[in-house]
């Protein structure tokens, strides 16, 4: 296959992330939020928009599977095809009102990734990929920045909630710090991936994703000329809830040598 066999999927998943966007929108100013863990929110509008995107592609792809972080599941069907989805990536940020989350679906082929789309509704910026087409912002080709020394680069990373001091997390955090730039914290993993893919971070780590987490974005860093691996510099797996996602400059190896 090529990439124009994957216009299809990508244009059905550009179309589910937006009804999802639209239904965020609707939902954000009237949303009871339920504790799913301490500080970790499920709301009604992350389950209205994962039962819209099912809904949508189960229509076009009944033989499809579907893994879904709100439960919804259509396991091993014999299709080659699996659709990996987050209605709303960064479910904390959208609770307190804090514009900074998305909507991201990505789609695997006999286990590889074909099709990647996060989607800002906060913005209206619709990040696009498909595998061996490239990387699109709003329909315009994107690329990863050229910094190329961690003490230039912003580099952004993801901490577990209720997390204390002795954590391995907060430990890297602590030893990246005095040696970037710049180090954040965001709360959104599919855009922390969107923005290295577009040039606006240069780095981002987590050792605590899930593969709804990260689906789309893997393919968005990748087809814009990034790289992504484990932390410690393992080729990338959506199962291990590892990741190290850089511009594929000298800078993922600064970090490698730091978190591996």
């Amino acid at each position: 296959m090529n990439d124009r066999d994957w216009k299809e999927f990508l244009d059905v998943a550009v179309e589910a992330a937006r009804m999802a966007g639209r239904i965020l929108a609707d939902w954000s100013q009237r949303f009871t939020a339920l504790e799913k863990s301490p500080s970790d929110f499920v709301t009604e509008a992350d389950l209205e928009s994962q039962r819209a995107i099912f809904e949508y592609i189960r229509q076009r792809y009944p033989d499809h599977q579907f893994v879904g972080e709100e439960g919804t599941q259509r396991p091993a069907t014999g299709s080659p095809y699996r659709w990996i989805v987050d209605p709303l990536d960064g479910t904390s940020n959208y609770v307190h009102g804090f514009p900074f989350y998305a909507v991201s679906i990505g789609l695997e082929h006999t286990g590889r990734l074909v099709v990647g789309v996060i989607f800002d509704p906060t913005r209206e910026e619709m990040f696009t990929a498909s595998f061996g087409g490239g990387a699109f912002l709003n329909g315009r080709p994107i690329q990863p920045t050229c910094t190329d020394e961690l003490g230039r680069a912003l580099v952004v990373a993801s901490l577990p909630v209720k997390v204390d001091a002795s954590h391995r997390a907060v430990q890297d955090f602590l030893r990246v710090l005095p040696r970037a730039q710049h180090l954040q914290r965001t709360g959104s993993a599919a855009l922390n991936l969107a923005y290295v893919a577009c040039g606006r971070i240069d780095a981002y780590w987590s050792r605590s994703l899930h593969c709804w987490d990260m689906a789309a974005g893997v393919l968005l860093v990748e087809e814009a000329g990034g790289r992504v691996t484990q932390c410690n510099g393992r080729p990338i797996d959506l199962s291990v809830p590892d990741l190290l996602a850089s511009n594929g400059s000298a800078i993922h190896e600064q970090l490698r040598e730091l978190l591996g």
